[in-house]
């Protein structure tokens, strides 16, 4: 992120750095990415790199069968890349509902919809990349075949998907065992842990291309597992899906243009948040205090109402993305935020698990990348042999008819994962994001507010004490408030 401008009001100074920066959750996964600019790959090459890594060091959160969504600065404009998949043709939501389905279960084959992360890896590597896909698989490979120590906050988030796992009756979810559970338990902190099946899957990629997993044999060991155990998930399924380039959607906010993927994923509700605090006074408040997260927390909200009620997968049903943006529309909503905390209703807008990362290099490209399993290893659906641990996004479809995001065959669900990334005139200052499904949103808001409002430096913003509005009235606060 380019920092000038912002002064420096406390120590909470960024890295900063001339020849490239790769940025995420995970030290080993960073520098998987770094290794990549300093061999004379670019940013875009980092990204899948250090995305590839994060798939082994942090398998609780994401994996090769998860989504991914991107926004790319070539050095001159910024593209985005929708990378999320679409339900199986057989998944049908009258069936469900005549099952007692009130809502599509989180676990086991209902929940999976097509994988997306490998074809995005694909679509960006075609169009962007430099160096050969295998260079960029090599040290996700190392991870895998030699192992590496879990870190802390993994082992635990670990323990606690196994909990879940490991006593599941669902024949189903019999291969998550001996994948993730080696020893009868999830390895603890610090203890080396290595996956043979994950390695030969990404050996796989690297000698056959990322597209095996959709029309080679990896995509044959996926839909005969789905056929073996009862699920709706087939071949045709698989070689269907490809990544689509999509542009992306905006608000400017005080001096920043704020960018982000349009829907079926919830940036949207950042950017009508954001747009409804910039009619309002909230940059004269001091940060933290009651006024100022008060303003914040009922656009929020209003921003969620509208989300619910309207995103959903552009191809299957009309989502007004300029309508939730229109100017007089987000005038009606701002006249909704009172002296007091409410419960919005979503309005009538006129027509219209997860990890994050992002890299630099020399040359000015950039890179704002998520990718996610959703919901702690997503359905706990795994190909036995492969490492593969199968998303869960189908558990983000509604089951009320007729609403747009009703559950369908070929449609993509509502998505919670999010990039981000910011201009000034034009000119890029740069990628960011946070992880945290409906935190992710809520975020956003608050970075930009604290780069915007207060003059924060990026470090600074990140490192600033959020809140989190959780539903109905409800709102957590992490350390750091009054």
């Amino acid at each position: 992120m380019n920092l000038h401008s912002y002064p420096y009001p406390s120590r909470r100074t960024p890295v900063l750095a001339c020849n490239g920066m790769v940025a995420t959750s995970q030290p080993l996964a960073a520098q998987a990415g770094l290794r990549i600019l300093q061999d004379g790959g670019n940013a875009v090459d980092a990204a899948i790199a250090t995305a590839a890594a994060l798939t082994v060091v942090e398998p609780t959160s994401n994996g090769i069968g998860g989504d991914a969504f991107a926004l790319i600065w070539d050095g001159e404009n910024l593209h985005g890349l929708n990378g999320s998949g679409r339900a199986p043709a057989a998944l049908n939501a009258t069936a469900l509902r005549a099952r007692g389905h009130v809502s599509v279960p989180e676990r086991g084959w209902l929940a999976v919809t097509v994988p997306g992360v490998p074809d995005a890896w694909d679509t960006l590597h075609r169009r962007f990349g430099r160096l050969p896909l295998e260079a960029l698989l090599r040290p996700a490979i190392a991870y895998a075949e030699q192992g590496f120590p879990v870190s802390p906050l993994i082992a635990e988030l670990w323990h606690d998907a196994s909990a879940i796992f490991l006593a599941s009756p669902d024949p189903a979810l019999a291969a998550w065992a001996p994948t993730f559970a080696t020893r009868g338990r999830s390895p603890a902190a610090g203890e080396r842990w290595a996956s043979a099946g994950h390695a030969a899957t990404l050996r796989r990629f690297a000698e056959k291309g990322l597209r095996d997993f959709y029309d080679g044999a990896t995509a044959q060991r996926i839909a005969a597992h789905s056929t073996a155990t009862g699920g709706l998930l087939s071949g045709d399924d698989l070689a269907a899906h490809h990544s689509e380039w999509v542009e992306p959607i905006k608000v400017a906010y005080r001096d920043l243009e704020v960018w982000e993927i349009p829907p079926n994923g919830q940036g949207i509700v950042a950017l009508e948040a954001l747009a409804l605090l910039e009619g309002t006074g909230v940059a004269d408040f001091a940060p933290r205090s009651v006024a100022e997260c008060h303003l914040q927390i009922e656009a929020m909200k209003l921003a969620f109402a509208d989300a619910y009620r309207h995103v959903a997968d552009p191809e299957h049903a009309t989502v007004p993305t300029d309508g939730l943006l229109d100017a007089d529309y987000i005038a009606a909503r701002r006249t909704l935020i009172g002296d007091r905390a409410r419960i919005p209703e979503a309005g009538a807008p006129p027509g219209g698990g997860t990890v994050y990362l992002c890299t630099a290099d020399r040359d000015g490209i950039m890179v704002s990348f998520i990718q996610s399993n959703f919901m702690g290893f997503g359905s706990g659906i795994v190909v036995p042999g492969t490492g593969i641990a199968l998303q869960n996004r189908g558990a983000c479809f509604s089951l009320e008819a007729g609403h747009p995001n009703e559950a369908a065959g070929g449609k993509r669900p509502r998505h919670t994962i999010i990039p981000g990334f910011l201009t000034r005139a034009g000119a890029p200052l740069g990628p960011f994001g946070v992880m945290g499904g409906e935190m992710q949103p809520q975020g956003h808001v608050q970075v930009v507010c604290a780069l915007a409002d207060h003059r924060l430096n990026p470090q600074a913003a990140l490192d600033a004490p959020r809140w989190q509005v959780t539903g109905g009235l409800a709102v957590e606060l992490e350390p750091g408030f009054p």
